[in-house]
C-alpha cells in the first residue's frame, strides 16, 4: 500500500501519536511519505503528487483537516482523518476509534464512506467576493463572535476558550435573519444563524438531531435565545440527551436545505469551520456538495454500513496495546 501522510498538527492530542500510527500502518513492501507542513502552506504543495498514493492521511485539527478535505475532494482521493489538533470535531463526527493502532487497522481494512462538504460564499465590506469549502459549520452572529474572542486561547484551552468567551459577552445583539431555504423564505430573530454539514460539539453532543455527513443536506440553525445565558438550557439538554432525539433543543430552531441564502439586518461577524473572518458581513450563501469526499471509517463509526458480525469480528481482531 502506498500512503501519503500530511501532518499539519502542531499541538493537541496525537501531535506525536501520528508517528505511532505510521509505525502500525506499515507492512513489508509498503511505501509511505510523511509530509510535515509548516505554519503556512499551500494546498497544491501539500497534496503534490497525491494521486500516485492509494491513501492520503490528513493529520491536523478541524481547520487544517477541512482545508485539506476540500483539496482531496477536488482530486477524487481516498482519505483518512487523523485527529492531531486542539479541537477535532470532524473526526468525532465520524465516530471512529482514536487509538493509533485502531486507525491504522481501519486503513488496512479499507472501509469507506462518501461524505458531504459545504460551499459558502460572501462579500466583505469592500464588496469583494469570497468562496470557501467547509466540513463542519459556518455562520454569522454570536457563534462567530465567540470564535473571534476565543481564537487567541484556542490552542492552549481547546473548546474551553469558547465557553470563557461566552461568559464574557452575556448580552450579544439580536439580529433579524432572512433565510431562503431552497424555494421557501422565512424570517427569524436570534443571536446567530449557522449552516452545518455536521453539528457535533465536544462531548459528542449534537446541536440538532439527525445532522449527518452523508444526507446530501445542510442543516440551518438559528439560536433564538436573546442572551448567552439562554444557551445553557440547550447545552444542559445536550448532556442529558446527546442525540437530541428525546428532549430536543430548546431555543434552537433548525431546517434542512440543499441551498441556503442568509441575510442579516445588520453587519455581523462570520466564521467558517471555527476560523473567524476579518471584518463583518451582511449575509452569505451556502450549498451542499453531496458525496464530495471518500473517507476511511471503522466498524465503530455510525456511518459503517456492514453487519454486526463484521463489526464484532473487527473488534476481536484488534490486539491490546498499552
Amino acid at each position: 500500500m502506498r500512503t501519503l501522510i500530511i501532518h499539519a498538527g502542531a499541538t493537541g492530542y496525537a501531535s506525536d501519536a501520528v508517528f505511532q500510527f505510521q509505525r502500525y500502518l506499515l507492512e513489508a513492501g509498503d511505501e509511505c511519505l510523511f509530509r510535515q507542513l509548516g505554519e503556512t502552506w499551500d494546498d497544491d504543495e501539500a497534496l503534490a503528487n497525491a494521486e500516485r498514493f492509494d491513501l492520503v492521511v490528513l493529520s491536523g485539527g478541524d481547520y487544517e483537516v477541512s482545508r485539506l478535505l476540500a483539496a482531496v475532494a477536488d482530486r477524487g482521493l481516498t482519505a483518512c482523518v487523523f485527529p492531531s489538533g486542539p479541537i477535532n470535531l470532524f473526526f468525532a463526527s465520524l465516530g471512529c476509534a482514536a487509538e493509533p493502532f485502531a486507525l491504522a487497522h481501519a486503513c488496512r481494512e479499507g472501509r469507506t464512506v462518501s461524505a458531504d462538504l459545504g460551499k459558502i460564499s460572501w462579500q466583505d465590506a469592500s464588496g469583494r467576493s469570497w468562496r470557501q469549502s467547509f466540513s463542519l459549520m459556518a455562520g454569522t452572529g454570536f457563534d462567530a463572535e465567540l470564535m473571534r474572542a476565543g481564537a487567541s486561547n484556542r490552542h492552549a484551552m481547546g473548546q474551553m476558550a469558547y465557553f470563557m468567551a461566552a461568559l464574557s459577552n452575556p448580552q450579544p445583539p439580536v439580529v433579524r435573519f432572512t433565510i431562503e431555504l431552497d424555494d421557501e423564505t422565512i424570517e427569524r430573530d436570534g443571536i446567530a444563524c449557522l449552516v452545518a454539514n455536521t453539528a457535533m460539539i465536544q462531548g459528542d453532543i449534537e446541536i440538532v438531531p439527525d445532522c449527518r455527513l452523508d444526507d446530501g443536506l445542510l442543516d440551518v440553525i438559528v439560536l433564538e435565545t436573546p442572551d448567552a445565558v439562554g444557551l445553557l438550557k440547550p447545552v444542559l439538554f445536550g448532556f442529558l440527551d446527546p442525540s437530541g432525539k428525546n428532549l430536543g433543543r430548546p431555543q434552537i430552531e433548525s431546517f434542512k436545505a440543499h441551498h441556503v441564502r442568509v441575510r442579516a439586518s445588520k453587519d455581523v461577524p462570520m466564521q467558517v469551520d471555527g476560523e473567524p473572518l476579518d471584518g463583518e458581513v451582511r449575509g452569505f450563501e451556502a450549498r451542499v456538495v453531496p458525496s464530495a469526499v471518500r473517507l476511511i471509517v471503522d466498524t465503530l463509526s455510525p456511518y459503517f454500513t456492514g453487519t454486526e458480525a463484521e463489526s464484532e469480528a473487527d473488534r476481536a481482531s484488534l490486539p491490546r496495546h498499552p
